[in-house]
């Protein structure tokens, strides 16, 4: 999958994001709306990952889906 289809499928997949970054807010989750750019940076804000980690993370959910 790419992050194309998870945009179109956002709504589908929003539930297992939740479970997978439990850390990230309602209001984080309503900024991002499918924008890999803001749940990235959401992520880093959150957890204190570096770009590299949340990149791979993100490579890792999309690419399991």
């Amino acid at each position: 999958m790419n992050w194309d289809q998870v945009e179109g499928k956002w709504e589908q997949l929003k539930g297992k994001a939740k479970v997978k970054w439990g850390q990230l807010t309602d209001d984080d989750w309503a900024v991002v709306e499918g924008q890999r750019d803001q749940l990235a940076g959401r992520i880093q804000e959150r957890y204190g990952y570096t770009k590299e980690q949340v990149e791979k993370e993100l490579d890792d959910w999309v690419n399991d889906r």
